[in-house]
């Protein structure tokens, strides 16, 4: 499939709009992802309040009428819509008071959301610069006789508005020639359905009672996407986690993505960024893990939740603070442990931090003892970001560098893309898998090599700045990028950020 704006329309009906329900109403949805129907048993839907679209700072829309708020059965056009407005407005509940005041999404005031966009087990976010409408699309598919939707999954559509908060926040990642910042939105995106996941009470007590206590063990909180992954399966057994699409609780450690291959079956690590996000997400829930255990000597539910939402700040502390740069992964962890270092937390959870990123080597032995108290009181004051005003927004644009357009089959002596050259506070990197810290690498190779991937991954649209005779052309690949024709430059754009592993890319 040659790009997103091409997809076969949809063919499920659409809800009826009915009058609105009275305020007492409630709807029903999924706890958590529905899971594998072959291997897992049956979930049965929980009963929330009708969630109102407009409500709070990040509000969104979901195309069409809404249907009468009431009990739908799953399998209805009507419980899908409900399924996915419960999960937008938790997660938008849950961001909305962590992030700076007067966030708003970076394609509007408020974030569009087409709940069927076609036929294909996948989801993305787009700013629309690839002709697609802006916002959150879902689709549908059908697999051995049974119909999917990704907009059903609370983990799909709460990872998919985890891209949004991220681009509102930092929209320079959004278009940063980088491996790591690449992986880094889609493990945000996972830490947000992990996070919002959290947020559903009866959740919470689920997780401690699959776990024990121990959050890093694999379980329905870990697993995320159990049933789309289910359906990539099917008819990709390698693309994806044997009982999900990704699972938080891995055993993966930081390697130079830059030395990784472009694609690699779902137990290996690659440079793709859905693979090598599972690297920070793993250090993500270690952390949790860690965090709970010290909330109280014996922390219960409510424990988990103040775990979630102590670690979410300190997440977005990290996130604003840090540099765009090749070794983004080592930057933001960084900033994490800095600002964790500064009331409410004061240092609590410096050891669980630390070695969570160390363990996974996102931060290497020679990094973690350079983060100290000393050096974050000097830097910040103790007074919260939540008051001032959007960071990430504040900074330019990231610098273009011009790579060679002749190595791509491209029209013109060069292709021009956004490097990660942001100045560093912290003169951190990751582990080597070799003895000591990685060396830095440069924004120019770091956005070469990120390029190089996309083009052999067919994630990009070339359009008419192909050169034919000598081009390479993947038909059928989802685009993440396109290359576009500015003033007589050529210019690498993102497109959007989906949520898999391009399964319909390897029909080709």
């Amino acid at each position: 499939m040659a790009s997103p704006k091409k997809r076969k329309k949809p063919t499920p009906k659409k809800p009826k709009a009915q009058p609105a329900a009275d305020a007492a109403a409630v709807v029903a949805c999924w706890e958590d992802d529905p899971g594998d129907p072959d291997t897992q048993p049956a979930l049965i839907p929980i009963n929330v309040p009708v969630p109102d679209p407009a409500a709070g700072s990040l509000p969104f829309k979901i195309s069409g009428a809404a249907p009468a708020p009431k009990v739908y059965r799953p399998g209805t056009p009507e419980f899908l819509y409900y399924a996915a407005a419960s999960a937008l407005r938790r997660t938008s509940d849950f961001w909305a008071p962590i992030l700076p005041k007067d966030t708003t999404w970076q394609i509007g005031k408020t974030l569009p959301v087409e709940l069927d966009s076609g036929t294909d087990l996948n989801a993305f976010y787009t700013r629309g610069d690839g002709g697609d409408t802006p916002g959150l699309h879902f689709f549908h598919d059908n697999v051995d006789g049974r119909d999917y939707f990704s907009g059903e999954s609370p983990d799909v559509v709460c990872h998919e508005m985890g891209h949004a908060v991220l681009d509102a926040i930092r929209p320079q990642l959004f278009d940063a020639q980088t491996i790591e910042a690449a992986a880094f939105h889609e493990s945000m995106g996972d830490m947000s359905a992990m996070l919002s996941a959290l947020q559903v009470p009866s959740f919470r007590q689920t997780v401690l009672n699959d776990t024990g206590g121990f959050l890093n063990r694999s379980s329905r909180f870990s697993r995320l996407a159990e049933q789309l992954g289910a359906a990539i399966r099917v008819q990709h057994p390698d693309a994806v986690d044997g009982d999900c699409l990704r699972n938080a609780a891995n055993s993966f450690f930081y390697s130079d993505p830059q030395n990784l291959p472009p694609v690699a079956p779902a137990s290996q690590l690659s440079s793709e960024p859905h693979a090598f996000s599972r690297v920070f997400t793993a250090a993500f829930l270690d952390a949790l893990a860690g965090i709970f255990k010290l909330q109280s000597n014996s922390p219960g539910p409510d424990d988990l939740a103040q775990a979630a939402l102590d670690l979410a700040k300190i997440l977005v502390g990290g996130v604003l603070d840090a540099p765009v740069a090749p070794d983004y992964y080592s930057q933001v962890a960084a900033h994490m442990v800095d600002f964790g270092e500064n009331a409410p937390f004061s240092g609590k959870y410096r050891d669980v931090l630390k070695s969570s990123f160390v363990r996974r080597g996102i931060l290497s032995l020679q990094a973690a003892a350079t983060l100290t108290a000393a050096a974050a009181g000097a830097a910040k004051k103790a007074k919260g970001f939540a008051a001032a005003a959007p960071a990430g927004t504040s900074r330019g644009p990231l610098p273009l560098a011009a790579i060679s357009a002749a190595n791509f089959g491209l029209k013109g002596p060069t292709l021009k893309v956004y490097t990660a050259e942001e100045p560093k506070r912290f003169g951190v990197t990751s582990s080597s898998l070799s003895l000591g810290a990685m060396q830095p690498r440069s924004a120019q190779v770091a956005a070469e090599a990120y390029t190089e991937d996309l083009f052999q991954r067919g994630h990009v649209d070339v359009g008419a700045t192909s050169n034919r005779a000598v081009g390479l052309m993947h038909r059928f690949a989802f685009k993440t990028h396109t290359v576009v024709e500015k003033q007589g430059d050529l210019i690498l754009r993102r497109i959007a950020f989906d949520c898999g592993f391009d399964h319909r890319g390897r029909e080709a």
